[in-house]
This record gives C-alpha cells, sequence and structure tokens, in this order.
C-alpha cells in the first residue's frame, strides 16, 4: 500500500528533475546549433556589404534589384546603404536575399565557443563574488580562510550554481 502513497515532496522533486532536464536538453540542442556557425564567424562581410557584392557579381542593376523588391532604384540603393551601415532591419535583409534567389542565414555564437563554457564563466564570477563577500566578511571577524579553502569553496558553489541556473546568473 505504502509504495502508492506519494507525498507533495515527491512530486516537487520529479517536477524539479524534469524541468531541469528539459533545460539541459535545451541547452544541449541549441549549443549544438549554434556550434555549425562558428567557422562562419571568420567570415567577414564584403566591404559594400552583402547585397551590393552578390547584385553586382550577379551583374544585376540596382533597378533589376528594386523592380524584385518593389521598390524604386533609389531605395534599393538606401538598402545596401542601410546593410553596409548596420542599420537594416532582418526583413529587409530577408527580402532581398529572396530577390536575389539567396536565403539568409544568422544566427548566434557564444564569445566563450559553447552554452556551456558561457554558463561555466558566469557561474565562476557569481561563486567567486559570493565567496569572496563571505571570506571578506569571515576576515574582518577574524575568521579568515586559507587560500585553498577559498578556492575549493568557489569550485563548490560554481557547481552548484551551473547545475541550478538561478536567473541571477544574468545579471
Amino acid at each position: 500500500m505504502s509504495k502508492y502513497i506519494c507525498t507533495f515532496d515527491d512530486h516537487l522533486y520529479n517536477y524539479i528533475l524534469t524541468e531541469m532536464n528539459k533545460q539541459s536538453l535545451q541547452l544541449q540542442h541549441l549549443n549544438a546549433k549554434m556550434l555549425s556557425f562558428i567557422a562562419l564567424q571568420k567570415v567577414a562581410p564584403p566591404p559594400t556589404g552583402w547585397i551590393k557584392a552578390v547584385r553586382t557579381a550577379l551583374g544585376m542593376t540596382l533597378e533589376q534589384l528594386g523592380n524584385k523588391l518593389s521598390l524604386t532604384k533609389q531605395a534599393a540603393q538606401a538598402i545596401e546603404n542601410r546593410e553596409k551601415e548596420g542599420a537594416i532591419t532582418l526583413k529587409a535583409l530577408r527580402d532581398a536575399a529572396n530577390a536575389l534567389d539567396m536565403q539568409l542565414v544568422y544566427g548566434f555564437v557564444p564569445k566563450d565557443g559553447s552554452l556551456d563554457a558561457l554558463i561555466n564563466r558566469k557561474a565562476r564570477e557569481l561563486a567567486t563574488q559570493i565567496v569572496m563577500r563571505t571570506s571578506q566578511t569571515m576576515k574582518l571577524e577574524d575568521q579568515e580562510n586559507s587560500p585553498e579553502r577559498i578556492k575549493k569553496a568557489i569550485e563548490e558553489r560554481t557547481n552548484a550554481l551551473r547545475s541550478e541556473m538561478p536567473k541571477m546568473l544574468w545579471n
């Protein structure tokens, strides 16, 4: 009979595990997608911008591009200029890509190389702040910890923060 009795704590624990597994799976899938963009981050856009570079390489005039976009020649040129200046919208880029029989591909690449590395860095930074703040308080109370103990505490706190992924990690 007792094997059928579940406490609220059991349900809560199972819910938390399920949510953590979902988040972990989402991170893994997203990280895999992002890794495919890493090689692309080394590709520098043409100095004129992609739209103008592709258009001229194809031998297409501004007027022809404008017609494909249902815009004037001047409006098409303005789009090229906005891209070159970095002031273009994704919609305008997508429309221009379609007009050039191209596909717009865009994504994010973590500066740390992967989402895991980003999370590790942020967790370590926060853990260091927390441990050093506590260590400073203890030092003022003449209960200073050794550098080895501080290092171990930072490691333990980092691991806990990585597994918990609290919202304050991103402050």
